[in-house]
């Protein structure tokens, strides 16, 4: 027998969560989140709040260690660490989601959705196998998997999920990528012990980001003792007794690596070189989508949405959030015979990597902005011309960097590297979004003495450019 909800959701993390919540609140309509693992997705138990929670305590850490009056060195106590990151993943149970979801109305479903036909959606799994249908929308929220290379297949390579996830502290690392994913894992593996060696294909890491930005998180990399190989090629990968012994633990005998030609020998390699849209499986061909069509929002009918990750835009967990906000704001205008709530046509992202320095960045890099086709005036300054950088470290050092468009002066990008700049991005993501011109910027006066002043440096730079 058929069950039918107003909305079926593949996929229970937190942009799934949210388009439940928001195409259904306030009303009488039904949604059913459809989740073969945790509620709560990836970033509630192995990315973004584990890593956060471990990164955390570091950067506390070396702030104290760099401000004269505290000790010169403050112990880090490992267990306690580890501890604090299991209390943020809930010791990865998720009965506190699942609460929360069906405080909300939304009913859960544990298992595996595939659809099944037009607003059709089988459910297998621990709960039983089942049909069901959505009267007004399907919504597949299925994140994102590893990508791992043919050279470390076999393996059983570390992951993002057991380099957050960490029970055993390897002697010895190889970190496969230059993302933020392998930026960050360096940046605790280090701290925890281990020697930690990063391989990057290309000649600077995070290639996204400025220039600028990607040097200082080298340097700091660097400086907490990890061996950072630009350029480098793994040749060939090789293992004696691969096996997942569980989250976090080593997977098996010494790894050993070619590296630039050279035989090189690792307790553990965690691969970190990207992800793909999590939609194997998925029943496209009920519905006649290829995964290309699936992946354009134009080409897929308009009962069926992609949010998060499995969306193919930004993998950021609050860009899925947000996404996922509009579509259940769409579904639930157009359940009310509303029309669809107005969204600007330009937001930007924006972005934090936890390193020591720390990068945050909205909207365009130069680079980007010239690719397409802006013309832009740039400046940048040290994040030490403002006199409250220089009171959060005694040994505070890095950049600043607006991008604006050339003849309006209104700002298009902003880039910062430095202690504490995460919480600096939002103004510039609201000036972005605003339009704002550095006329009007002029005028938004920074706190003294606060790291914001920078603002203020940055605009006397435009001035007098």
């Amino acid at each position: 027998m058929t069950q039918t909800y107003d909305v079926v959701v593949i996929g229970a993390g937190p942009a799934g969560e949210n388009v439940a919540d928001y195409a259904t609140r306030g009303s009488a309509r039904t949604a059913l989140l459809v989740e073969r693992e945790l509620v709560g997705g990836e970033c509630s138990y192995y990315a973004c709040m584990p890593s956060k929670a471990l990164l955390r305590p570091l950067e506390v850490k070396a702030t104290a260690e760099h401000l004269g009056g505290l000790p010169a060195e403050v112990p880090l106590d490992v267990p306690a660490l580890l501890a604090r990151r299991d209390a943020w993943v809930s010791g990865y149970d998720d009965s506190g989601q699942v609460g929360w979801a069906r405080g909300a109305g939304i009913e859960v479903a544990r298992g595996t959705g595939r659809l099944d036909g037009v607003r059709r959606v089988s459910v297998t799994g621990e709960d039983g196998d089942r049909q069901v249908e959505a009267r007004l929308a399907v919504v597949v929220a299925t994140g994102s998997v590893p990508v791992i290379p043919d050279t470390f297949a076999g393996l059983h390579p570390w992951t993002s999920r057991d380099a957050t996830g960490v029970v055993e502290v390897p002697e010895s690392i190889a970190v496969i990528g230059a993302g933020v994913v392998a930026v960050e894992a360096c940046q605790w593996l280090a701290a925890l012990g281990a020697h930690v060696t990063l391989v990057a294909r290309g000649d600077r890491l995070l290639r996204r980001f400025e220039p600028f930005a990607s040097d200082l998180v080298a340097e700091g990399l660097r400086s907490a003792g990890v061996e950072v190989r630009l350029g480098g090629r793994v040749g060939s990968a090789a293992r004696l007794d691969a096996a997942d012994r569980g989250l976090g633990r080593v997977h098996g005998g010494p790894v050993r690596l070619e590296i630039d030609g050279r035989a090189r020998e690792f307790d553990e390699v965690l691969v970190a070189t990207g992800r793909r849209p999590a939609t194997d499986g998925l029943g496209l061909e009920s519905i006649g989508l290829s995964p290309e069509q699936f992946s354009r929002a134009d080409a897929r009918p308009d009962w069926l949405h992609a949010v998060g990750d499995a969306s193919g835009e930004a993998p950021l967990t609050h860009w899925g959030k947000y996404a996922a906000r509009l579509v259940g704001d769409r579904i639930a205008a157009r359940a009310e015979a509303r029309p669809d709530p107005q969204v600007p046509t330009a937001v930007p992202v924006p972005q934090v990597v936890f390193t020591d320095p720390q990068v945050a960045t909205s909207g365009f890099t130069e680079a980007d902005a010239r690719a397409a086709d802006l013309a832009v005036e740039c400046v940048q300054v040290p994040l030490t011309s403002a006199a409250g950088f220089g009171l959060l470290r005694d040994d505070a050092s890095g950049a600043a960097k607006l991008v604006f468009e050339a003849g309006t002066g209104r700002l298009v990008g902003a880039t910062f590297a430095g202690p504490e700049v995460a919480e600096l991005v939002h103004a510039a993501t609201v000036a972005i979004l605003g339009r704002l011109t550095a006329d009007q910027l002029w005028h938004a006066v920074p706190s003294y003495p606060t790291a914001s002043e920078v603002w203020l440096r940055l605009l006397e730079a435009y001035r007098e450019r």
